[in-house]
This record gives structure tokens, sequence and C-alpha cells, in this order.
């Protein structure tokens, strides 16, 4: 067993690919400041979904954490709060350039 803060801190946990793609899509088309925790959350909650969707299909993941999804859940969500942030000042400035 590897040591649990590495395998939440790496991909299964904060670098997701699936919490940043969702998060950044959520982002970019957010216009209030609210809306990024509901990004965020969503970055989380559809993540997991779509990782357990994913190996009960049979596709095997490059990362296999050996940490329960409550676990990488405020990690992910913490993700998704940043990335969705960052999105949104970008969405807004490309907004407002038009």
């Amino acid at each position: 067993m590897t040591d649990d803060i590495s395998v939440i801190l790496l991909w299964p946990g904060l670098l997701n690919p699936f919490a940043i793609l969702i998060a950044a899509y959520m982002g970019y088309y957010s216009n209030q400041r609210a809306k990024i925790f509901i990004a965020g959350f969503a970055a989380a909650a559809l993540s997991l979904f779509i990782e357990g969707i994913i190996r009960l299909i049979g596709i095997p993941m490059p990362w296999n954490p050996e940490v329960g999804p409550l676990a990488l859940f405020p990690f992910r969500f913490a993700t998704g709060l940043i990335v969705s942030a960052i999105a949104m000042k970008i969405g807004t400035s490309r907004r407002r350039a038009k």
C-alpha cells in the first residue's frame, strides 16, 4: 500500500483530469461568483460518478486509488473551485473584449 497522502495529492485527488475539465467548462460560462462553488461541487461529484461508470464498464484506469470516494471528494472539490475561478476570469475577460 502506498502512502495515502501521495495518492490523494496526485491523479486521483487534486490532479484528476475529469474534475479539471468539468470545472473549467462550468467556470468558463459562470457569470456570478456563487456559481464557482456549484461548479466545484459538480466537478467533484461528476468526476467520481464518471470514474465509477468507467470502472463498471471495465476500462482500466491509469490510476488506482487505494482510498475511497469520500476521501477524494474534498480534494476534487478544491481543484474544482480553483479551476472554475480561473476559467471564470478567462470567460468574463473574453466576453468583455467582444
